[in-house]
């Protein structure tokens, strides 16, 4: 199977894909495409790089953490479905629970979800901190709050961490931190994720991990 352009810098650092993998993520350049023209949850010069700057952005968690079969986690403020839908692609045995508080993002994520066939992918219109019914093993973030409130919003939704899985807060940032950690009263272990994709659009972009 030839490789669209576009997806090759993913594959750049992840080589070992399934066709059924590379089949969805094949898939999301068109579907992102066809829906950012109808609801706006991509800024229009990124649509362009959507593999660069969504794609492999939202794999950088997957690149520095292993998620275990069965584990259930929470994407906080998933937008159009980032980290959530990458994630999933490439973990398809750990459940993902993607919820934001803006409707028609989720009409996106929903269409992107069914139309890519993964299964292990549920939604919900709300916000984080107004769910009492569920627990997760870990929470995803990226780009959507301060750290101080992700924090406070996920830390109720958590439950213990099984032994050599990740816990906690797992988060994708930019820029100066120093004073949005101190804020936060928490001491993340921060990652560059230009160390794990040594390219421009990466640099001041960390991987934040607060655990539980």
């Amino acid at each position: 199977m030839e490789t669209p352009k576009d997806l090759e810098i993913v594959r750049q650092y992840f080589s070992d894909f399934t066709p059924a993998q590379l089949q969805q993520l094949e898939a999301l350049g068109p579907l992102y495409n066809e829906w950012n023209a109808k609801i706006n949850v991509i800024s229009r010069k990124d649509i362009d790089s959507l593999y660069e700057k969504h794609v492999l952005h939202s794999l950088a968690i997957a690149a520095a953490f292993t998620f275990a079969p069965g584990m259930e986690v929470i994407d906080i403020g998933t937008g159009g479905g980032f980290p959530g839908i990458p994630l999933a692609i490439f973990f398809p045995e750990t459940k993902f629970h993607l919820v934001d508080s803006v409707g028609k993002k989720l009409k996106v994520v929903d269409a992107v979800r069914e139309a890519t066939g993964l299964t292990n992918v549920t939604t919900r219109h709300t916000r984080a901190e107004d769910i009492k019914d569920r627990k997760f093993d870990l929470a995803v973030s990226r780009a959507v709050a301060p750290l101080k409130h992700l924090h406070t919003w996920s830390r109720p939704l958590l439950r213990k961490p099984r032994p050599g899985n990740p816990s906690g807060l797992i988060c994708l940032k930019g820029g100066d931190l120093a004073a949005e950690i101190s804020e936060s009263n928490t001491r993340p272990r921060i990652m560059e994720v230009y160390e794990l994709f040594p390219l421009n659009e990466f640099r001041e972009k960390y991987l934040l991990n607060v655990p539980y």
